[in-house]
């Protein structure tokens, strides 16, 4: 598995932290896209836009 990350790394050419920041700031997104639909799915005249907007 070291040799997999170590590889994954060298191809998308960052370091251990850049790609765990790069990660973790999308994945940050990605859950408030997905929190705000959920809000959407009980209201929705709330977040009308901003899930599908991360999504296109």
């Amino acid at each position: 598995m070291i040799k997999h990350s170590k590889n994954h790394l060298s191809d998308a050419k960052e370091t251990y932290f850049q790609h765990m920041t790069a990660a973790l700031s999308i994945s940050l997104q990605l859950f408030i896209a997905s929190f705000k639909a959920l809000i959407h799915s009980f209201v929705p005249s709330l977040f009308t836009k901003s899930a599908s907007s991360k999504i296109n």
